[in-house]
Protein backbone atom coordinates (compact mmCIF):
# COMPACT_ATOMS: atom_id res chain seq x y z
CA UNK A 1 0.00 0.00 0.00
CA UNK A 2 1.24 3.52 -0.75
CA UNK A 3 2.26 5.40 2.41
CA UNK A 4 -0.36 8.10 1.96
CA UNK A 5 -3.91 7.12 1.10
CA UNK A 6 -6.89 9.37 1.71
CA UNK A 7 -10.34 7.85 1.95
CA UNK A 8 -13.25 10.03 0.87
CA UNK A 9 -16.71 9.06 2.13
CA UNK A 10 -19.52 10.63 0.13
CA UNK A 11 -22.37 11.45 2.52
CA UNK A 12 -23.96 14.42 0.80
CA UNK A 13 -26.79 12.66 -1.03
CA UNK A 14 -30.40 13.67 -0.53
CA UNK A 15 -31.56 10.21 0.59
CA UNK A 16 -34.74 10.65 -1.41
CA UNK A 17 -35.48 6.96 -1.80
CA UNK A 18 -35.07 5.97 1.85
CA UNK A 19 -36.46 9.24 3.19
CA UNK A 20 -33.91 9.65 6.00
CA UNK A 21 -30.15 9.86 6.44
CA UNK A 22 -29.04 6.32 5.64
CA UNK A 23 -25.50 6.86 6.99
CA UNK A 24 -26.93 6.55 10.50
CA UNK A 25 -29.09 3.48 9.93
CA UNK A 26 -27.99 0.66 12.25
CA UNK A 27 -26.99 -2.72 10.84
CA UNK A 28 -25.70 -5.39 13.19
CA UNK A 29 -25.24 -2.96 16.07
CA UNK A 30 -23.31 -0.33 14.10
CA UNK A 31 -24.34 2.58 11.93
CA UNK A 32 -23.49 2.26 8.25
CA UNK A 33 -21.06 5.18 8.47
CA UNK A 34 -19.29 3.45 11.39
CA UNK A 35 -18.99 0.30 9.29
CA UNK A 36 -17.56 2.27 6.37
CA UNK A 37 -15.09 4.03 8.68
CA UNK A 38 -13.92 0.79 10.31
CA UNK A 39 -13.08 -0.75 6.95
CA UNK A 40 -11.26 2.33 5.66
CA UNK A 41 -9.37 3.35 8.79
CA UNK A 42 -6.67 0.61 8.68
CA UNK A 43 -5.57 1.62 5.17
CA UNK A 44 -6.01 5.39 5.35
CA UNK A 45 -3.72 8.19 6.43
CA UNK A 46 -6.65 10.64 6.21
CA UNK A 47 -10.42 10.17 6.08
CA UNK A 48 -12.63 12.91 4.66
CA UNK A 49 -16.42 12.91 4.84
CA UNK A 50 -18.08 15.05 2.18
CA UNK A 51 -21.52 16.19 3.25
CA UNK A 52 -24.05 18.84 2.27
CA UNK A 53 -24.23 22.27 3.84
CA UNK A 54 -27.63 21.30 5.26
CA UNK A 55 -26.05 18.45 7.24
CA UNK A 56 -22.64 19.99 7.91
CA UNK A 57 -23.30 20.31 11.65
CA UNK A 58 -24.09 16.61 12.14
CA UNK A 59 -21.71 14.96 14.61
CA UNK A 60 -20.20 11.82 13.12
CA UNK A 61 -18.21 11.04 16.31
CA UNK A 62 -15.45 9.51 14.22
CA UNK A 63 -11.85 10.54 13.56
CA UNK A 64 -12.69 12.16 10.24
CA UNK A 65 -12.43 15.55 8.60
CA UNK A 66 -15.89 16.75 7.57
CA UNK A 67 -16.13 19.09 4.58
CA UNK A 68 -19.16 20.61 2.91
CA UNK A 69 -19.73 20.11 -0.79
CA UNK A 70 -18.02 22.88 -2.78
CA UNK A 71 -20.44 22.33 -5.68
CA UNK A 72 -23.89 21.71 -4.16
CA UNK A 73 -26.47 19.91 -6.29
CA UNK A 74 -23.91 18.65 -8.78
CA UNK A 75 -24.18 15.04 -7.77
CA UNK A 76 -21.42 12.56 -7.01
CA UNK A 77 -18.91 14.23 -9.34
CA UNK A 78 -19.11 17.37 -7.23
CA UNK A 79 -18.62 15.30 -4.09
CA UNK A 80 -15.56 13.57 -5.52
CA UNK A 81 -14.11 16.95 -6.48
CA UNK A 82 -14.69 18.30 -2.96
CA UNK A 83 -13.01 15.26 -1.42
CA UNK A 84 -10.02 15.41 -3.75
CA UNK A 85 -9.62 19.11 -2.97
CA UNK A 86 -9.47 18.34 0.77
CA UNK A 87 -7.16 15.36 0.28
CA UNK A 88 -3.48 15.46 1.20
CA UNK A 89 -2.73 12.32 -0.84
CA UNK A 90 -2.19 11.43 -4.47
CA UNK A 91 -4.08 8.16 -3.95
CA UNK A 92 -7.72 8.45 -2.91
CA UNK A 93 -10.33 5.83 -2.14
CA UNK A 94 -13.85 7.08 -2.84
CA UNK A 95 -16.73 5.22 -1.19
CA UNK A 96 -20.41 6.00 -0.82
CA UNK A 97 -21.68 6.20 2.75
CA UNK A 98 -24.35 3.56 2.06
CA UNK A 99 -22.05 0.56 1.48
CA UNK A 100 -22.00 -1.34 4.80
CA UNK A 101 -19.87 -4.28 3.70
CA UNK A 102 -16.75 -2.74 2.19
CA UNK A 103 -13.80 -5.12 1.89
CA UNK A 104 -10.58 -3.59 3.22
CA UNK A 105 -8.41 -6.04 1.28
CA UNK A 106 -10.13 -5.27 -2.01
CA UNK A 107 -9.79 -1.52 -1.53
CA UNK A 108 -6.15 -1.87 -0.54
CA UNK A 109 -5.49 -3.93 -3.68
CA UNK A 110 -7.13 -1.21 -5.77
CA UNK A 111 -4.77 1.41 -4.32
CA UNK A 112 -1.80 -0.81 -5.15
CA UNK A 113 -2.69 -1.06 -8.86
CA UNK A 114 -3.35 2.66 -9.39
CA UNK A 115 0.21 3.42 -10.52
CA UNK A 116 0.20 4.59 -14.14
CA UNK A 117 -3.55 5.29 -14.18
CA UNK A 118 -5.86 8.15 -13.24
CA UNK A 119 -8.38 5.86 -11.57
CA UNK A 120 -9.18 2.24 -10.71
CA UNK A 121 -12.88 1.40 -11.08
CA UNK A 122 -14.58 -1.98 -10.58
CA UNK A 123 -16.55 -3.29 -13.55
CA UNK A 124 -19.12 -5.98 -12.86
CA UNK A 125 -21.42 -8.04 -15.08
CA UNK A 126 -23.27 -6.30 -17.93
CA UNK A 127 -20.55 -3.61 -18.03
CA UNK A 128 -21.88 -2.06 -14.83
CA UNK A 129 -19.20 0.07 -13.22
CA UNK A 130 -18.88 1.14 -9.58
CA UNK A 131 -17.47 4.72 -9.63
CA UNK A 132 -18.46 5.27 -5.98
CA UNK A 133 -16.35 2.29 -4.87
CA UNK A 134 -13.19 3.33 -6.67
CA UNK A 135 -9.72 4.82 -6.38
CA UNK A 136 -8.87 8.19 -7.93
CA UNK A 137 -5.59 10.05 -8.23
CA UNK A 138 -5.37 13.79 -7.82
CA UNK A 139 -4.68 13.89 -11.57
CA UNK A 140 -8.48 13.86 -11.89
CA UNK A 141 -9.00 17.25 -10.20
CA UNK A 142 -8.51 19.56 -13.16
CA UNK A 143 -10.67 17.50 -15.51
CA UNK A 144 -13.48 17.24 -12.97
CA UNK A 145 -13.27 21.02 -12.45
CA UNK A 146 -13.66 21.56 -16.18
CA UNK A 147 -16.69 19.28 -16.33
CA UNK A 148 -18.38 20.88 -13.32
CA UNK A 149 -17.83 24.35 -14.78
CA UNK A 150 -19.50 23.15 -18.00
CA UNK A 151 -22.31 21.48 -15.99
CA UNK A 152 -21.35 18.11 -17.45
CA UNK A 153 -22.07 15.90 -14.46
CA UNK A 154 -21.91 12.36 -15.83
CA UNK A 155 -19.27 10.27 -14.02
CA UNK A 156 -19.33 7.75 -16.87
CA UNK A 157 -18.53 10.43 -19.43
CA UNK A 158 -15.77 11.77 -17.19
CA UNK A 159 -14.18 8.34 -16.86
CA UNK A 160 -14.30 7.92 -20.64
CA UNK A 161 -11.88 10.85 -20.82
CA UNK A 162 -9.43 9.47 -18.27
CA UNK A 163 -6.87 6.66 -18.20
CA UNK A 164 -8.84 4.14 -16.14
CA UNK A 165 -7.80 0.71 -14.93
CA UNK A 166 -11.02 -1.31 -14.81
CA UNK A 167 -11.10 -4.03 -12.20
CA UNK A 168 -13.06 -6.86 -13.78
CA UNK A 169 -15.56 -8.90 -11.78
CA UNK A 170 -13.46 -12.05 -11.82
CA UNK A 171 -10.58 -10.08 -10.30
CA UNK A 172 -12.80 -8.64 -7.56
CA UNK A 173 -14.20 -12.08 -6.72
CA UNK A 174 -10.72 -13.35 -5.88
CA UNK A 175 -10.85 -11.12 -2.80
CA UNK A 176 -14.61 -10.70 -2.30
CA UNK A 177 -16.20 -13.91 -3.67
CA UNK A 178 -19.81 -12.82 -3.11
CA UNK A 179 -19.19 -9.20 -4.16
CA UNK A 180 -20.90 -7.95 -1.02
CA UNK A 181 -18.59 -4.91 -1.09
CA UNK A 182 -20.84 -3.40 -3.73
CA UNK A 183 -24.12 -3.84 -1.87
CA UNK A 184 -25.65 -0.48 -1.06
CA UNK A 185 -28.68 0.83 0.77
CA UNK A 186 -31.40 2.70 -1.10
CA UNK A 187 -34.69 1.34 0.21
CA UNK A 188 -36.12 -0.12 3.40
CA UNK A 189 -35.99 -3.55 1.75
CA UNK A 190 -32.21 -3.10 1.33
CA UNK A 191 -31.85 -2.51 5.06
CA UNK A 192 -33.79 -5.69 5.75
CA UNK A 193 -31.60 -7.60 3.31
CA UNK A 194 -28.46 -6.15 4.94
CA UNK A 195 -29.55 -7.53 8.32
CA UNK A 196 -29.89 -10.98 6.75
CA UNK A 197 -26.45 -10.60 5.14
CA UNK A 198 -24.88 -9.84 8.52
CA UNK A 199 -26.14 -13.19 9.77
CA UNK A 200 -25.28 -15.09 6.58
CA UNK A 201 -21.74 -13.77 6.07
CA UNK A 202 -20.84 -12.79 9.62
CA UNK A 203 -19.86 -9.29 8.52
Amino acid sequence: MPKEVTSIILAGGKNLRLGRNKAFEVIGGKTIIERVFERLEPISSQIVVVTSWAEFDIEFNLNVEVVADIHPDMGPLGGIYTGLTASMSHVNIVAACDMPFLNTGLLEYMTEILAGYDAVVPRLANEMIEPLHAVYSRNCLSRIDERLTAKKLSIHAFLDEMNVRYLEEEESRKIDPELISFFNINYQTDLEKALRMVEKYGV
